[in-house]
């Protein structure tokens, strides 16, 4: 009922609150030509000269009112094939700032221009393309309307080709982007169409067709409209076949294996089932290219969230995976390929058979998605077999806004029945509905769910959970609520924690001073409490505090917090294996946070994060932060870090922990790139190098070689032992992958 109550709340301001932005959309004509175009980045075919472009570009920042200093030009053309760009990129000078020449580059701190295409449009779903003065490319999509950063993926990749050319005081660029690339209705009249510019000389953002600074860059609310001169009709099937081969081997010296050779043969297959739908098929999918996680200083009573890497889940994975909140995710993709080792008990990687995914727009304003995975089991370590399902479909409703349902079933599909007492179910199963509401200006945005599980020896259990944020130039607010029933179980999701009510309000002002220090300033105030409905208050965390934009890009914050926690059990809050805190007990204390991060238009750019106060029953003191040095435009070195000391009386003397991440990111060009990636972390006596080289012989394809080593350290609290190292594991694999269309 309450979940009702909220979207009938959220209808009724639609009606009262939602801005109607009646002003005229801005268009442009997107051309036919019969006419051969050289992709090289150079304007010089006649086409270019006889089409209107996109242009008069406004900046985003430093201020969204006036016209860009540097303006851009798109024009835009097809044969029916392909879709053709030409773009012409107006500057101050010729000091490009580009940080490699990797594909799928950052955008921030680097000159760029980013083209997104609503093809539904719908303003929540589109496709973006980005080029930078020197042709390197990157691609990706924008979910749910792009009304927040994690909306923004780069994870997608698909065939299409690009260059550029740099002349003095402006760069061109050429794209083919073939339409088998995209998904979008027919016939289509027209498209959505955003761009945005990040230009370092003048220290300017700009957008087109024109996006408010309160906005993300990246939103879709604010959209141009892309006119075909010819109605685009039905493309033809697609079909991509992507084989690979992988062969090396791995070593665990610290319980003293056999080396296990490695060869896998495998392939995914992607079908355009229809112009918005396609099915992606995967045979003993291969993850042995994924880069390691990058590890974080566990301080947390619960379970760590690290984020998906592999590729065939992180596509379409805003159709599959955000559902729910963050800590209250129904479906979390990790979950697949790792069991639970039962007589170890540990979690381990257990094999993928395969699988397949459906997902895309019956209409536009329907989109589903189907998934379906199946993994091998394990005897010896008490892993069944186990298939994995989800379902979802998507409904949109009003402007920006949509409902939409989602199924997930685990299923033990070899379960044995000897492994009864080992705790192990059957199934596991979800059930969820969710609202996801945004007004036309994206003044109001939020969502509301109700999600149940249910398995063999529980009874039905459901999560809950509402936020309603309030986004103007000059303040912003957000409500959000949840409740976790402590028999909520969703197995193949992530909700560390159950059996919890949850109020978390913030509100924020801001300003914009006229002057040439300061870009932009905000006061903002947030809490976030917990009750368990049987015991009452458990955990709150207020902070105040105050943050900023200078003119030159840097960014800085001060918050001064207080912290209250309940511990329900034995508890080590230095997370070293030290003296745990005794249960039933509770502690509250003050602490002072800050943050400062440099300009990363700069060779050489930094951040600093200190924290110092209470902590507990005593007190803590640390900092995180790095540092990034640019050889441009071949590459850069980083180094990342986190220090704490913890001085707490129940402790004999202080503890400390230390995490330190060296990288180096080294592009010979283009096509061919090298990355060193090491990590030291003090918390589990671990040190790991993870070593790779890529070369992209041709499109979306890669020869890649992975080095990966594992030492145990020595003791943090003997500093003339602490850097010994004893290899703990060690593989090197060589992996080939071809993307072939039919």
């Amino acid at each position: 009922m309450r979940f009702w109550i909220t979207v009938l709340l959220f209808n009724l301001g639609h009606q009262v609150f939602s801005q109607k932005n009646t002003a005229e959309k801005r268009s442009f004509i997107v051309g036919t030509t019969s006419e051969s175009i050289t992709i090289d980045g150079q304007l010089d075919e006649a086409i270019w000269t006889k089409l209107e472009p996109a242009k008069n570009f406004t900046q985003y920042f430093p201020n969204d009112s006036l016209p860009a200093a540097a303006q851009t030009e798109i024009y835009m053309c097809t044969d029916k094939k392909n879709l053709y760009i030409g773009i012409k990129c107006y500057a101050a000078g010729n000091d490009w700032v580009i940080e490699s020449l990797r594909r799928d580059y950052r955008a921030g701190g680097n000159d760029n221009i980013t083209l997104l295409f609503d093809t539904f449009d719908d303003q929540t779903n589109a496709f973006y393309f980005g080029i930078n003065p020197e042709g390197v490319l990157r691609e990706g999509t924008i979910s749910n309307g792009g009304n927040v950063f994690q909306d923004f993926s780069t994870s997608w990749d698909n065939k299409w080709r690009g260059n550029a050319k740099k002349y003095d005081g402006y760069y061109t660029a050429e794209l083919e982007i073939p339409f088998s690339t995209f998904r979008y209705p027919t016939p289509s009249k027209k498209w959505g169409f955003t761009s945005y510019r990040f230009d370092t000389q003048s220290n300017e953002i700009s957008t087109y067709p024109g996006t408010p600074r309160n906005q993300v860059v990246f939103t879709l609310a604010y959209p141009a409209e892309m006119i075909w001169e010819e109605d685009l009709v039905t493309k033809s099937s697609a079909v991509s076949l992507i084989p690979f081969v992988s062969t090396g081997i791995n070593k665990d010296y610290e319980d003293n294996l056999p080396t296990d050779q490695i060869f896998e043969v495998g392939g995914d297959a992607k079908i355009a089932l229809t112009p918005g739908l396609n099915l992606d098929l995967t045979v003993n999918p291969d993850f042995s290219q994924v880069e390691v996680d990058e590890q974080i200083t566990n301080l947390d009573r619960f379970e760590i969230f690290f984020p998906e890497r592999r590729q065939f889940f992180l596509e379409n994975a805003d159709l599959f995976g955000q559902f729910g909140f963050s800590n209250i995710n129904p479906f979390f993709s990790r979950r697949i390929g790792a069991g639970e080792d039962v007589v170890n008990e540990e979690l381990v990687q257990n094999r993928i058979y395969g699988g397949f995914r459906i997902s895309g727009k019956l209409d536009p304003k329907t989109r589903v998605g189907l998934l379906n995975m199946q993994t091998a089991s394990s005897k010896s370590q008490g892993i069944p077999g186990t298939n994995f399902g989800v379902g979802v479909i998507q409904r949109k409703i009003g402007v920006r806004s949509n409902i939409g349902i989602i199924g997930v079933n685990k299923q033990a599909v070899n379960f044995d029945e000897n492994l009864d007492t080992l705790d192990i179910n059957r199934y596991n199963r979800m059930i969820g509905l969710d609202y996801n509401y945004s007004t036309k200006s994206n003044t109001w945005f939020g969502k509301s769910f109700i999600h149940s599980t249910f398995s063999p020896d529980t009874d039905m259990a459901i999560a809950q959970g509402t936020t309603v944020n309030y986004n103007t130039r000059k303040f912003g607010a957000l409500w959000k609520h949840e409740y976790v029933h402590e028999d909520y179980n969703a197995e193949v999701g992530f909700t560390p924690r159950t059996n919890y009510v949850r109020v978390s309000p913030s509100a924020e002002l801001r300003y914009y001073p006229q002057n040439d220090f300061l870009n932009n300033y905000s006061y903002g105030a947030e809490a976030d409490v917990f009750w368990r409905p049987e015991f009452g208050k458990t955990d709150h965390f207020f902070s105040v505090g105050l943050g900023g934009e200078l003119s030159q890009r840097s960014n800085f914050g001060f918050n001064l917090n207080h912290s209250y926690v309940y511990l329900f059990d034995p508890f080590d809050p230095t997370g070293t294996d030290s003296i745990e805190l005794a249960a039933d007990q509770d502690f509250s204390w003050i602490s002072f946070t800050g943050n400062y991060r440099s300009d990363r238009r700069k060779v050489f750019s930094w951040n600093l994060s200190p924290y110092v106060g209470e902590y507990f029953n005593g007190w803590r003191y640390g900092t995180r932060g790095g540092f990034n040095l640019r050889f441009q435009p071949k590459g850069f070195f980083s180094l990342n870090y986190a220090v704490n000391v913890f001085d707490l009386p129940h402790l004999d003397g202080t503890r400390e922990t230390y995490l330190i991440s060296p990288r180096i990111d080294y592009t010979f060009s283009k096509s061919l790139f090298t990355s060193v990636f090491v990590q030291y972390n003090s918390q589990n006596d671990n040190t790991n190098i993870n070593a790779r080289i890529q070369w992209r012989f041709a499109p979306v394809s890669d020869l890649i070689l992975v080095y990966t080593d594992n030492y145990l350290t020595g003791n943090v609290d003997d500093p003339m032992n602490r850097f010994a190292f004893d290899v703990r594991t060690r593989s090197i694999v060589l992996k080939i992958t071809y993307w072939l269309n039919l």
